[in-house]
């Protein structure tokens, strides 16, 4: 069975055209207008082997905001079209990345029940300029808008660090580390995987 979904959002502050692809090998072409959101996308993109492709535009000139949070909607809910009954996943997965002096810790339960505990970020950082437009709350805001849209419980967890791109792109990379375990088929598991029947 396929696990794919392609959504295409429009408002009159943004436009999103997503495609992905759950079983792909991680592969990419994403084009935000928000150069280091590109980024922290092509980063989750290569370690959950999701394959993307994201074309966004939105009212950049008045602020990234709504571009990047409708893009992370839209992420959300083709994940969840993608997923299906979530019949024979894994359903939790849970990883620690490094990177230089930013440890990031996350963990993803496909529960179908939309939660998010995101902390550990140092005092100041939601206001820091990332690139020059992207603000550090905006990270807290992409796993919101994942974790509400797609029907996720997720942990984010900062142990250490210090420098802001490197934060962002930790927390990311450990997002979708324990998204690619989650959302793994087990060849072990038999339908739902759950005491419910239901995800």
């Amino acid at each position: 069975m396929s696990r794919t979904a392609h959504i295409r959002r429009e408002t009159s502050e943004s436009r999103v055209d997503l495609h992905l692809n759950l079983d792909g090998t991680g592969v990419s072409e994403i084009s935000t207008t928000v150069p280091f959101f590109d980024h922290l996308l092509t980063a989750l993109s290569k370690h959950s082997l999701i394959d993307l492709t994201v074309d966004a535009a939105g009212d950049t000139p008045i602020d990234v905001h709504h571009t990047v949070e409708d893009t992370a909607i839209v992420f959300g809910k083709a994940l969840r079209e993608a997923l299906g009954t979530k019949a024979g996943i894994r359903r939790f997965g849970d990883a620690l990345v490094p990177l230089d002096d930013a440890l990031a810790q996350a963990v993803v339960d496909v529960s179908g029940r939309p939660y998010l505990v995101h902390g550990g970020e140092p005092e100041g950082y939601a206001y820091h300029l990332i690139g020059g437009h992207f603000t550090g709350s905006l990270v807290r805001h992409v796993f919101e808008a994942i974790s509400f849209n797609a029907g996720l419980t997720v942990h984010v967890t900062l142990l250490a660090g210090r420098d802001p791109h490197h934060i962002a792109e930790a927390e990311f990379k450990a997002f979708g580390r324990a998204l690619r375990a989650a959302i793994e088929p087990d060849p072990r598991v038999t339908g739902i995987p759950s005491t419910k029947g239901a995800l």
